[in-house]
């Protein structure tokens, strides 16, 4: 009884030690709240579909590796029969004609076949090395892909962030003044258009408010397909510590080196496997040699009942070569395309080597370009900065009119929101030199 309790009681003890290690993997599968750009990385690099498409082909490779090398393995069938002769064959010795077998036969042949040269499978054995390798390079291209997407969609919902607390704060101080200016009107300061001026400015800046949400709300449904994430699950960000201007700066005196980059890598690995194709095509010249052995079973008789009541074994062992002569020149043609495609594959590889110093050059370009841009934004919205508050103390002494003090509102917005666009844009184009270049870190 005791041992049934203890028994009992581990059966549960394991239970919950099972629940908790199952709660933990789910927690650990999670995204925590407030995830940080490098959280946000590193569970997309686990989650994110195409990434776990990329890994299953890589499995799929494995297998069609171990497929095609399972050839060297010998081969082994088993081949049965069962016969009825409803009328047995003849034949004519000395001019008689003799009736040849019996109504039922049965036999079951066992048969072992090896290879010993085989241009397929020596074809097979060393491309198994390059298409591993062509696998692990295609994950490695989803892998940057993700990384500089998830980056680039962070950065641009901080944006957005960052201008919906801008357009907020302009409201705040539109609805200030057209407080204020309303008060004027109502004690006869000013006639009412300098409140229905405020009013209409607060209405479009309510309207661009709404369209920012809108705007933000498809970013995040954005950013949680590449995490692989439903659109609806709960999705929030963190950015504390985001010094943006800081990650800004780029060594623009770093070389490019196009074998950094994967799609190089790619190709090269391709032009490997070509090349065995048309070692795979001169091999084709050369005989195929296999060892075979086998072992039979026959039963034969008239009676059906009896058939299986003695047996007459036979076996064999020995070596089968296929050498081909004249194959109507096909071996020649296929030969020939293979080299074909080797040589095309050249110009791809060169014609990606123009693409990729054009792509390096392009980014470099945007991002020098956008790197400009962003100190005028900065200078500018630093400058309207100073011009509204001192066009707004002006204003509260009566020195400047409404109409001015709308004006300066309207550019110190429109200078915070460039400077906003700017800084993501160089944000942006600084990752598309580290792809350019191939540097881009993509480890888990």
């Amino acid at each position: 009884m005791r041992f049934k309790k203890a028994a009992l009681f581990l059966s549960i003890a394991s239970c919950f030690v099972s629940f908790a290690e199952a709660q933990t993997n789910n927690q650990g599968s999670k995204l925590n709240e407030n995830a940080t750009l490098n959280e946000l990385i590193n569970y997309a690099l686990s989650n994110k579909i195409e990434l776990k498409q990329a890994t299953i082909d890589k499995e799929i490779g494995e297998r069609e590796i171990a497929s095609a090398l399972s050839g060297w393995f010998p081969q082994i069938n088993a081949t049965g029969s069962l016969v009825h002769n409803i009328q047995l064959p003849t034949t004519v010795i000395s001019g008689q004609t003799i009736t040849m077998g019996q109504k039922n036969t049965s036999g079951l042949t066992i048969q072992a076949d090896q290879q010993i040269i085989s241009p397929q499978l020596f074809q097979a054995s060393r491309a198994a090395k390059f298409i591993r390798q062509q696998n692990n390079l295609n994950i490695e291209s989803t892998r940057i892909s993700t990384v500089v997407d998830v980056s680039k969609a962070y950065y641009d919902i901080l944006t957005s962030e960052e201008s919906i607390k801008i357009i907020n704060e302009n409201i705040v101080r539109l609805k200030r003044q057209y407080s204020e200016a309303n008060s004027r009107y109502e004690v006869g300061l000013v006639d009412k258009t300098d409140y229905k001026r405020a009013q209409i400015s607060l209405n479009n800046s309510n309207a661009q408010l709404k369209s920012a949400h809108e705007s933000r709300q498809y970013k995040y449904d954005y950013l949680k397909m590449l995490l692989g994430m439903n659109t609806s699950e709960p999705l929030s960000l963190s950015f504390v510590n985001q010094a943006l201007e800081q990650n800004i700066l780029l060594d623009t005196t770093e070389l490019l080196d196009i074998a950094n980059r994967v799609e190089y890598k790619q190709i090269q690995t391709l032009k490997e496997i070509q090349k065995l194709n048309t070692q795979y095509q001169k091999w084709n010249f050369l005989p195929t040699l296999g060892a075979y052995a086998n072992y039979g079973l026959n039963y034969r008789d008239d009676k059906f009942s009896k058939l299986y009541s003695d047996n007459f074994p036979n076996s064999s062992v020995g070596l089968s070569l296929k050498l081909p002569i004249f194959t109507g020149t096909k071996r020649i043609q296929e030969l020939r395309k293979s080299e074909l495609q080797e040589e095309r594959i050249e110009w791809d590889l060169k014609n990606l080597e123009n693409k990729i110093s054009t792509e390096y050059s392009a980014a470099m370009a945007s991002y020098r370009a956008n790197m400009n841009e962003w100190r005028n934004s900065k200078a500018n919205m630093e400058l309207s900065e100073e011009v509204y508050n001192t066009i707004k103390l002006q204003y509260d002494a009566g020195v400047k009119t409404y109409l001015e003090l709308m004006t300066a509102e309207t550019d110190l917005k429109t200078s915070q929101l460039n400077y906003l666009n700017a800084l993501y844009a160089v944000l942006s184009s600084k990752l598309d030199i580290q792809k350019a270049l191939g540097t881009v870190n993509i480890t888990n």
